[in-house]
């Protein structure tokens, strides 16, 4: 597995305490995220996501500078609570009968709990800085590389079939994709689906291009 990327160092704090500026800088995001989709990205103000936190405007800027800081902070929350899921999934790997499933069902999970945030990064990403843009678009790649590690490590100790690196390459991309899909697709699905049914199906679907019987 991936070592773990503290990318919120890449933005400055004065504060010492890092729990408590993991805690605020989460409040922030998860308010930030539904006033940016209420009112839009340009037309919500930092005193207006001030207000939305309980926060005063002084308080909220010792754990951010701009707005784009909340949003690259956004893309690093989705990427931190899919590496836990991931890692969790691993780690009961030696107790499962089908630990790709599970560590695809995790991944779902993340995506049905995070929707909003992640709908939010495909609209504005491209209002960051080329820096933070590249950022995010780093930490996106890393979340697929989450996958691409797992079935590496999983077909190493026998528990996924002999396949070659492009072909797992490819398979995460697309375990990634259908995770996002879901968010892009959930006001549609939803009338057919629930997030459960979505992810028996959805993998059927990746253990057919496996080879492997449904």
């Amino acid at each position: 597995m991936a070592a773990k990327h503290d990318d919120e160092r890449e933005i400055a704090t004065q504060i010492k305490n890092k729990e408590l500026v993991k805690e605020r800088r989460r409040q922030i995001v998860d308010a930030a995220v539904k006033l940016f989709i209420q009112n839009g990205y340009h037309k919500s103000t930092t005193r207006a996501l001030a207000r939305e936190t309980g926060m005063s405007i002084g308080s909220l800027y010792e754990y951010i500078s701009t707005k784009d800081d909340v949003l690259y902070l956004v893309g690093i929350a989705i990427h931190s609570e899919v590496e836990q899921g991931v890692k969790d999934a691993l780690a009961r790997s030696s107790q499962s009968t089908d630990p790709l499933a599970d560590v695809i069902k995790e991944y779902f999970l993340v995506c049905n709990r995070m929707s909003d945030h992640i709908l939010l990064m495909y609209q504005v990403t491209h209002f960051l800085p080329e820096k933070w843009q590249r950022k995010v678009l780093e930490a996106e790649l890393r979340i697929t590389d989450l996958f691409i590690e797992a079935m590496k490590e999983l077909r190493k100790s026998g528990k996924l079939p002999d396949l070659d690196d492009n072909t797992i390459l490819l398979i995460g991309h697309n375990i990634s994709v259908m995770g996002h899909t879901w968010a892009f697709r959930r006001w549609y699905f939803a009338k057919y689906f629930t997030i459960d049914e979505y992810i028996v199906q959805q993998t059927k679907f990746i253990k057919c291009f496996l080879g492997e019987e449904n």
